[in-house]
C-alpha cells in the first residue's frame, strides 16, 4: 500500500459511514469551524484496529500518508493521522518531534487536535526522554495558535515526573500575554493542574501575573478554588 492508497482507503470510510446529525451536534464546540463527517468513535475505533491488526500499514507509510490526512481539513481525517501514530510509539525516535511539528503548519486547526496530539503523540516522547523541554521552545512564538497552546498541555505530563516546578513555570512565562484564547484556556489548564499538586508555588507564580495577564488564565487555572482563594488573585483596579 502507498500514501495515497491509504488516505483513499480512509476517506472512502469515511464517507461511507458519515452522519450529518453528528456534525450538527459537535460543531458547536469547535469556533473555529468544524469540517467534519460525522463518524462515531466507534467506527472511527474500529478502523483503527483492523488497519493495525491487519499490518496493513507501518510507522514510514503512515508518515507519508499523515501529510494527505492533515492537510486534507477534514476533521476525521486528521484524528486518524494522530490516533494511528500513536500506534507506533515504540518506534518513535528524536526524529518524530520534526514530524509532529510540521502538522501545525499544515493542518492543525483546532484545540481537540491540539489536545489529542499533546496527549497521544508528546506525552511518549517525554515518557521516552527522546525531547527535552527545551526542544519546544520555538513553538511559544510559533504562528499557529494552537502550536502555542500545545506548549502548556504537552507539560501536563512533566507535572507527573517534575519535583521542582519553577523551571516549568518559567518556562511558559514567554506565553503569559499571549493574545489568543486558546493559548490562555491551555495556559490556565496547566497552572490548574500544577496547583492540584504544588499549590503554593504555583499561587506565587499566579500573584507575580495576576495584574498583568489576561483574565482567561485565571479563570482557568483558579477554577478548583474556593471563592475565598479566588480573591487572591483578582486584578488590582489601580494598576
Amino acid at each position: 500500500m502507498k500514501a495515497k492508497e491509504l488516505f483513499d482507503d480512509i476517506r472512502k470510510h469515511c464517507k461511507a459511514n458519515a452522519d450529518a446529525k453528528i456534525v450538527k451536534k459537535y460543531s458547536k464546540f469547535f469556533t473555529e469551524g468544524y469540517d467534519a463527517y460525522g463518524l462515531t468513535s466507534e467506527k472511527h475505533e474500529s478502523k483503527v484496529r483492523s488497519l493495525i491488526d491487519e499490518n496493513k500499514i507501518s510507522i514510514k507509510l503512515l508518515i507519508s500518508a499523515s501529510k494527505l490526512l492533515v492537510k486534507s481539513g477534514k476533521y476525521e481525517e486528521t484524528s486518524f493521522a494522530i490516533c494511528l501514530l500513536s500506534e507506533f510509539s515504540d518506534k518513535f525516535n528524536e526524529k518524530t518531534l520534526a514530524g509532529i511539528e510540521s502538522w501545525f503548519q499544515i493542518g492543525i486547526i483546532n484545540w481537540a487536535h491540539c489536545d489529542v496530539l499533546c496527549g497521544r503523540l508528546m506525552t511518549p516522547l517525554f515518557e521516552k526522554n527522546l525531547i527535552k523541554l527545551n526542544d519546544l521552545s520555538g513553538w511559544r512564538t510559533a504562528k499557529n495558535k494552537y502550536q502555542r497552546r500545545a506548549v502548556p498541555v504537552a507539560m501536563l505530563e512533566l507535572l507527573k515526573t517534575r519535583k521542582n516546578y519553577k523551571p516549568l513555570f518559567k518556562f511558559i512565562e514567554p506565553l503569559m500575554m499571549d493574545p489568543e484564547k486558546k493559548v490562555q484556556q491551555g495556559l490556565g489548564w496547566f497552572l490548574r493542574e500544577a496547583w492540584k499538586i504544588k499549590s503554593k508555588d504555583t499561587e506565587s507564580f499566579l500573584l507575580k501575573w495576576k495584574d498583568k495577564a489576561p483574565r482567561v488564565i485565571f479563570q482557568y487555572a483558579t477554577e478548583k478554588m474556593t471563592a475565598q482563594q479566588k480573591k487572591r488573585f483578582r486584578r488590582n483596579k489601580n494598576k
